[in-house]
């Protein structure tokens, strides 16, 4: 299996060990600040992954927490890898530092959960319906801009055919197959693209139909990545219009893997979606 090395979940993870680290020994952020001569909100930042750490600083509060040199050893590698830059800080002029995150943590995670309630995944988006979606936000981007954000998509969707392929559980509301994003023909071939998707051995998409009526994600889409490692947790991420939610407590996240099971088990079986799926897209011709 392929390695990968997000910097977003190196930082995570880092700041994780920081928090148990401090909490274990007793120690207020106050103590920690003024041992490592940093400020208490510097310490704040850290362990709450805010931004990168210096290496410095963390090599100040491992001393201050009484590591020997092999655990610092590691948590400095830690430090240094989150400082480094991922392959999407090309487009950082382009898209929300708040989505940056999300694709840092998409590019690590070894399986998502998708609940889509009015349009179709990005990760499983053609070209055309992402420039659809793009042109009918409302937003005041330039052509420049749109063509940054369409190609970081694409670039994004990589991973479905990659040799470490990412698994994906994706859960359409019905209405994302049949409302129409660009004209009739950019609907069919989105359409013929996700039943093709679908044939992946990794991707098991399946269609949650109006007839289930009332379900526990009517409130909206939202995100469950899960990682290969287990120092990486479970987290959810859920976007609005200007930014995002990430819930990475335990008992948040089980919520939310009850509700995608409850989902799975009152959508369409995948045939049975396929074949919705295949006459929607009959309709649009």
């Amino acid at each position: 299996m392929a390695s990968r090395t997000s910097p977003t979940v190196r930082r995570r993870r880092l700041a994780s060990e920081m928090r148990r680290l401090r909490r274990e020994s007793g120690k207020t952020r106050e103590e920690a600040a003024r041992f490592a001569d940093i400020a208490p909100a510097t310490v704040s930042r850290i362990e709450a992954a805010v931004h990168a750490p210096k290496v410095a600083d963390i090599m100040a509060l491992c001393k201050f927490y009484g590591l020997d040199d092999e655990r610092t050893d590691v948590l400095v590698t830690l430090a240094r890898q989150s400082r480094q830059r991922g392959w999407w800080h090309r487009y950082s002029g382009s898209i929300p530092e708040w989505f940056e995150v999300y694709v840092g943590l998409e590019e690590e995670a070894a399986e998502i959960s998708d609940y889509a309630s009015e349009f179709v995944p990005g990760l499983l988006q053609t070209e055309d319906y992402i420039k659809a979606l793009f042109h009918a936000s409302l937003r005041t981007w330039s052509e420049k801009e749109i063509e940054h954000r369409v190609a970081l998509r694409l670039k994004r969707q990589e991973r479905l055919v990659s040799n470490d392929p990412l698994k994906v559980w994706a859960v359409l509301n019905e209405a994302v197959i049949r409302r129409q994003v660009g004209g009739r023909n950019t609907m069919r071939k989105q359409l013929h693209h996700l039943a093709e998707l679908s044939r992946l051995h990794h991707v098991n998409l399946v269609v949650l139909p109006f007839s289930v009526g009332a379900h526990p994600s009517m409130d909206g889409a939202c995100t469950l990545l899960r990682f290969p490692e287990p120092a990486d947790p479970d987290i959810v991420y859920i976007q609005y219009r200007l930014g995002s939610i990430y819930l990475e407590d335990p008992s948040d996240v089980d919520v939310y893997a009850d509700v995608f099971d409850h989902l799975r088990s009152r959508a369409l079986g995948p045939d049975e979606s396929l074949a919705l799926i295949a006459k929607v897209a009959d309709d649009f011709s």
